[in-house]
């Protein structure tokens, strides 16, 4: 990874991102009676909550 830089976002890049996402997470905080967001620990599978939603419908996440 050292010295390639297409594995890394510009700054541009990530502006024009959370200026994308920040009206969306305003818009949500600001939502009454909104669904709950699910957290996770970095380095995670994510939350339980992801595994809970694909077994309804009988399909699991694939683990690498």
């Amino acid at each position: 990874m050292s010295g390639d830089a297409t594995l890394f976002a510009r700054r541009d890049e990530v502006e024009e991102a959370w200026a994308f996402i920040d009206p969306i997470e305003e818009a949500w905080v600001a939502k009454e009676n909104q669904p709950a967001l699910f957290e996770y620990p970095a380095g995670s599978w994510g939350p339980e909550e992801a595994d809970e939603l694909l077994a309804r419908d009988g399909r699991a996440w694939r683990r690498l």
